[in-house]
């Protein structure tokens, strides 16, 4: 079994973690765009260009499927490399996890990029799964490129910044942005409110990449002897996980697999 995933930079090592967990015999192709990220100020036909461009290159290796891990691309690509890939290789989006969160009631905050934030499609995804909770969405200003670049002084400064737009009664927050996924406790820890319930938070790594084995007709096997491989592709060359990624436990995960660190 082998699992593609493309994005500009290291938000996709939400999703290839998760599939690592899940089955730890899958080889991972990991596919990103260092010449051209981020990909979040470009145009949507220059995102579709370029995740096209790291899309085809992860194709050569022949995946069983394709994980779009980027909410940004699956917004605005995700047509394009279907009709490019599809049926031979089915793709998979990333969409915020707003209808789980919704379903627990209470009040939800969408934590997202701010090109995200207020979008058609971001309220599109309110207004069909979260029409009867309060939401608010926040945008994080410089957070995803603070942890693209692993950067904990700008990472401190975006959480607290976005907490302080986060209303005190919200109960539960969507990680609107792959990124984010690496801080889930660093984002808990400023969110939670003295005294309130346990905050609630919802990414969609888990839910890509177990819905990533159903499309291949593949069940999870977290058993599973730790076989599986990973292939890191630069602009479709062969390299290693950016240095970033290793300040991570998603990235550290995937290091020791690669096959730079087996030799």
């Amino acid at each position: 079994m082998k699992i593609a995933l493309i994005d500009s930079g290291i938000g996709l090592l939400a999703a290839a973690a998760a599939v690592r967990r899940l089955r730890p015999d899958a080889d991972l192709v990991l596919s990103f765009d260092p010449e051209g990220m981020p990909w979040g100020p470009r145009t949507p036909e220059g995102v579709t260009e370029r995740a096209l461009a790291v899309a085809e290159a992860a194709a050569a290796r022949r995946p069983d499927a394709l994980i779009v891990g980027c909410n940004t691309a699956t917004v605005h690509s995700l047509p394009a490399l279907r009709a490019s890939l599809e049926p031979g290789i089915p793709v998979i989006g990333t969409v915020p996890a707003i209808k789980p969160a919704a379903a627990g009631g209470g009040h939800v905050a969408i934590w997202a990029t701010p090109a995200t934030t207020g979008s058609a499609y971001q309220r599109g995804l309110i207004k069909d799964f979260a029409g009867g909770v309060p939401v608010t969405e926040v945008p994080c200003w410089g957070l995803a490129e603070a942890v693209e670049h692993a950067d904990r002084a700008a990472i401190d400064t975006a959480v607290s910044a976005a907490a302080q737009l986060t209303p005190d009664e919200v109960t539960t927050v969507v990680l609107g942005c792959t990124h984010y996924e690496f801080l889930a406790e660093r984002i808990r820890a400023a969110v939670q409110r003295p005294g309130a319930a346990p905050l609630a938070l919802h990414g969609s790594a888990g839910a890509v990449a177990a819905q990533a084995l159903r499309r291949i007709g593949a069940r999870p096997a977290p058993e599973a002897a730790a076989t599986g491989t990973v292939t890191v592709l630069l602009n479709g060359r062969e390299g290693e996980l950016p240095e970033a990624a290793l300040t991570y436990a998603e990235g550290r995960l995937l290091r020791a697999v690669t096959p730079a660190a087996s030799q």
